[in-house]
């Protein structure tokens, strides 16, 4: 099972402001694939300037996403699930070089949960009610609360990432990702 040659380029950067860019720390890490114990990736681990610049581009794109409108958020999760879709052998080839799941594990259940979840938050933020009106004078709005730290396990990468990002972008909020450095692969 080869690595998909789009995940093994860009191991060792981060997705900042809209770009792939190699951390500033760019401290080396093997990833290594439990069941050859063998490095399968090379990632680097950033520093505090790397989640600096990513909290930056995250407050900046927040200014312009929190306003933008529910057919929109829809639009983009939409897009999200697709391409989730259309890359979900990718997606467990990466789960089982990143953790050691067997290949039908990763399929069945690893890639399918993230995609399952994206699918739920599509179906909630269709009819979801951001103002609730209260008695007579009261009406409650949910916004978006601002930057989201999403921090993910090594062992339900997927379904943690999709847990926490459906949600955030539904809501309107921006977000910086760690996904685990033990099993980042299936993140990128």
């Amino acid at each position: 099972m080869p690595m998909p040659a789009h995940i093994a380029a860009n191991a060792g950067h981060a997705y900042i402001d809209g770009a792939w860019a190699a951390p500033k720390g760019a401290r080396p890490l093997d990833v290594i694939d439990p069941a050859t114990e063998e490095p399968v990736a090379q990632i680097a681990l950033g520093d505090e300037r790397d989640v600096d610049a990513a909290v930056r581009a995250a407050r900046k794109a927040f200014a312009s996403f929190s306003q933008t409108s529910r057919e929109e958020r829809l639009a983009l999760l939409e897009k999200i699930a697709d391409v989730y879709a259309r890359r979900a052998e990718d997606i467990a080839q990466a789960v089982t070089h990143e953790m050691g799941a067997p290949i039908t594990l990763a399929r069945q259940a690893q890639a399918a949960a993230g995609l399952g979840h994206l699918k739920r938050v599509i179906e909630v933020l269709r009819n979801y009610e951001f103002d609730e009106r209260i008695g007579k004078t009261t009406v409650v709005t949910r916004e978006p609360i601002g930057v989201c730290g999403l921090i993910t396990p090594w062992n339900w990468p997927l379904n943690q990432i999709a847990c926490k990002v459906g949600p955030a972008l539904a809501a309107g909020c921006t977000m910086i990702l760690k996904p685990s450095e033990v099993a980042p692969l299936s993140a990128l």
